[in-house]
């Protein structure tokens, strides 16, 4: 380890995360003096244009904001606009929501354990190399993927930016037959899930904690998806709920220099959304089975009311939720019969309306505001990834100081342990969706 005053670190481009970032790390002796998480991908004007748009349009044009997710923002869009327009959708259809929210779920947390995680743990560069050391694991996590990808195929229309969503419902829903062959690829997809849990338990994880409110959808009986209220849990342990109406008067967001996505602060304090937090808040309301695998993969048992706060830890988090995530999947199409109707009309009117989900990166914000014909005159769209950045940073900070505490690490060591604190959160930086507003002072 060189023994200057202070070092500077930069990271001009992140791997392995979905989009363009940077990392700047300033240090002074043992002490962090500034971490930040540099989010520089253009400004993608998602909520400017939705403005001057029809009250149908938002899930097709919102997808876009994600190739990975795009079901999570068909979701909150559809959510949003029902609730500004007074309507309920079928039961059958919540069903249908939910069993393609699965398949989201399934495809996007096996991806990130895989191709974008695992390698850390391992000591490879990325998934190719994963790939020749580890095949049969990387083989079992493209199958998982696949049948995740299954079920946004037949459901959605196809398995990116699914074209099948609508507001109201799905312009099309499957015949009861047609889910069959999806049951049996599932089943085999139990077997893989339960597999991913013994293998990521095998890992070695640093010894960390997250410093941070933890924020999520709950729901009274069920582990939240595509619905429920906003939960935080502090770190004394003290919950505390809050009508979605309300976000926006708990969640605060603000530009800073560094960043073309929001910071978001909850109540004044830094907050994580995501799967350390779901299974913190709603880890009770799991599966059988994925209680099993929880306990399994040395969590703990989540009826004892169990929080993991260690960012790296969270690999298991995810290969639980994907365990449940087949396992809901599979209850959902075993007693699936198709609806008389895949859809409700859903008549424009003058309103305000808020949805929120749970993507697989966390707590995924929408609201909009209709004029009488339908016409989009404001929308605010609140990306889990921009929520967790403040934490991200500080997470950051803490293991970085802790680090070079503890013993010595040279620079390029130093930049490798932060870039994988950063992975852990499976961040999207792709989803950025607000513009700066922009002053440059001249001298």
């Amino acid at each position: 380890m060189t023994h200057r005053s202070s070092r500077v670190l930069r990271v001009g481009s992140l791997t392995r995360v979905e989009g363009e970032g940077a990392l700047h790390l300033r240090v002074r002796g043992n002490a962090v003096e500034e971490a930040r998480l540099q989010i520089y991908e253009p400004p993608r004007f998602f909520e400017a244009f939705l403005r001057g748009r029809a009250h149908t349009e938002p899930p097709d044009i919102t997808a876009r904001v994600c190739g990975i997710c795009p079901v999570a923002y068909q979701m909150s869009a559809c959510a949003a606009i029902e609730d500004a327009c007074g309507v309920t959708v079928d039961r059958g259809v919540r069903d249908l929501r939910r069993l393609l929210y699965c398949g989201e779920w399934i495809e996007s947390q096996t991806l990130h354990i895989y191709l974008l995680h695992a390698p850390d743990f391992l000591g490879r560069d990325n998934a190719v190399d994963l790939a020749r050391t580890h095949r049969t694991h990387v083989e079992r996590g493209l199958r998982l993927k696949q049948a995740g990808n299954a079920l946004l195929e037949l459901l959605g229309g196809r398995a990116i930016h699914p074209v099948n969503v609508r507001v109201g419902g799905f312009h099309r829903a499957p015949a009861t037959a047609e889910l069959r062959p999806l049951a049996e690829q599932l089943r085999r997809a139990a077997d893989d899930a339960w597999e991913t849990v013994r293998w990521v338990a095998g890992f070695d994880f640093p010894d960390t904690e997250v410093d941070a409110d933890l924020f999520a959808l709950a729901a009274p009986d069920t582990y939240p998806i595509e619905s429920g209220v906003p939960t935080v849990l502090r770190p004394d342990g003290t919950t505390a709920s809050f009508p979605l109406g309300t976000f926006l008067d708990h969640v605060r967001e603000e530009h800073l220099p560094h960043s073309t996505a929001l910071h978001s602060r909850l109540d004044g304090r830094r907050h994580l959304t995501g799967s350390l937090a779901r299974f913190a808040i709603n880890g009770r309301r799991l599966s059988r089975t994925a209680v099993q695998a929880a306990q399994e993969a040395g969590l703990g048992d989540p009826h004892a009311g169990v929080v993991c706060r260690n960012p790296f830890r969270s690999i298991l988090v995810r290969a639980v939720e994907v365990v449940y995530a087949v396992d809901e999947a599979l209850r959902i199409i075993d007693a699936y019969e198709q609806p008389a109707r895949a859809f409700v009309e859903v008549p424009p009117r003058a309103g305000v309306g808020h949805g929120a989900t749970e993507a697989p990166r966390g707590l995924l914000y929408h609201r909009y505001e209709l004029d009488t014909d339908g016409t989009v005159t404001d929308a605010r769209l609140v990306p889990p990834t921009a929520q967790n950045q403040g934490a991200i940073e500080e997470d950051l900070r803490r293991l970085a100081e802790a680090a070079l505490t503890e013993g010595a690490l040279n620079d390029h060591e130093l930049t490798h342990l932060c870039e994988r604190a950063i992975r852990n959160h499976d961040p999207c930086i792709s989803c950025a969706t607000h513009f700066l507003d922009l002053t440059v002072d001249r001298i």
